[in-house]
């Protein structure tokens, strides 16, 4: 393969224009895409290949490899290749990625040679849906094949953490991935603020861990997924990081994030323990406003609050805590779905998680504190 070699910084990679028909038997698929009445169904992944498996998470939605925006955009693409005349079809590079070390030789001009091509075919970082897209319409018309070269940008021989880090960098715009995706990564990618890292580490312990009051409530998949859960990932991560950089300096000198995100993991879990007893038959209760955003956000906060000053000892902390949020649970009614807005009237969602905070920290006697973005 005819390439050009790009020099940046300490990193090599490859541009190549590569003929339509010869790319599309270079390349997987990791999602399923649609046509009309055709499909392209999503290549199989070997476990032992963990840059594959990652690009299958961030595209994958619970139920399969199906995003929802597939099959529009496909057909949006397809009819612009269609009538795209003068206007190139792909004007944009699309991102390829192989783990293995490809050979490059000169052709007797600095920066240009042969490329070897390699034993597996490249992950699509980048345009999955622009080549899915020109799949479909080459089938419609395999004459426009020898007319089409794709511009590709290709990198080799990195690791997984290299993949990540790029992926993130190409998609951290809200009209790519959501929001959520990017926090499952922030811990992975060398440029995120620490406080960042911590509040996505506190995310994914309250999702995973086994004694968390939140395990599986977090809708780690944005608009696509609302099934038993509680509250967006996003929103949960706004509240905690907002919490987590004020005290950040408090956490570097107690020892860095690797010491201190147990400890702050265990008094959000102990403080929702504290809360569930206390909210008793409201909490997981479609009748009732406690465990939804607006509440769940105003908790936190109140958390954040309690836990400076009472966050120490952990041992018998859900008990004191308990007893210090029991005034929750005489005023239950005011939190019932039917007239709930009502009772805390407010101009947005931004004024009314304060208000709620407000009255819940007046309720138990826990002092407020200012809590900036």
């Amino acid at each position: 393969m005819l390439a050009t070699q790009v020099r940046q910084k300490d990193g090599i990679f490859y541009f190549a224009s590569v003929p339509a028909k010869d790319l599309l038997g270079k390349v997987r698929f990791i999602s399923r895409f649609y046509g009309e009445g055709e499909e392209i169904a999503p290549s199989r992944i070997s476990q032992n290949d963990e840059i594959a498996q990652f690009i299958a998470r961030i595209e994958r939605t619970d139920k399969a490899f199906q995003r929802t925006i597939s099959r529009g955009k496909v057909r949006q693409l397809k009819n612009f290749y269609e009538t795209a005349i003068t206007q190139p079809p792909i004007p944009g590079t699309v991102l390829l990625f192989t783990s293995e070390k490809l050979g490059f030789r000169t052709a007797g001009i600095e920066g240009i040679g042969h490329l070897s091509e390699p034993q597996q075919k490249f992950l699509i970082v980048d345009g999955q849906h622009r080549l899915a897209a020109l799949r479909f319409h080459l089938e419609d018309r395999p004459e426009e094949a020898a007319t089409i070269n794709v511009p590709c940008m290709i990198f080799d021989g990195r690791s997984e953490d290299f993949a990540t880090e790029m992926f993130v960098i190409i998609n951290s715009t809200p009209t790519r991935i959501n929001k959520s995706h990017l926090i499952d990564l922030y811990e992975r990618v060398s440029w995120a603020e620490p406080h960042r890292k911590f509040a996505s580490r506190l995310v994914s312990s309250l999702y995973v861990e086994a004694d968390s009051p939140l395990r599986y409530r977090i809708n780690r998949l944005g608009g696509r997924s609302q099934k038993d859960k509680w509250i967006l990932q996003a929103e949960l991560f706004n509240e905690l990081q907002r919490w987590t950089n004020r005290e950040w300096r408090r956490i570097q000198v107690a020892g860095g994030s690797a010491k201190e995100a147990s400890r702050y993991y265990g008094m959000v879990r102990d403080f929702l323990k504290a809360a569930e007893r206390v909210w008793a038959d409201a909490w997981d209760n479609d009748a009732y406003m406690v465990t939804r955003p607006v509440v769940l956000k105003a908790m936190i906060r109140v958390c954040a609050d309690l836990a400076r000053e009472d966050g120490d000892p952990a041992e018998g902390r859900v008990g004191r805590w308990e007893k210090r949020l029991a005034p929750w649970g005489e005023q239950v009614r005011a939190f019932k779905a039917e007239g709930f807005y009502e009772r805390f009237p407010a101009k947005g969602e931004v004024e009314r998680v304060g208000r709620v905070h407000r009255d819940l920290a007046k309720m138990a006697g826990v002092e407020v504190r200012a809590m900036k973005a």
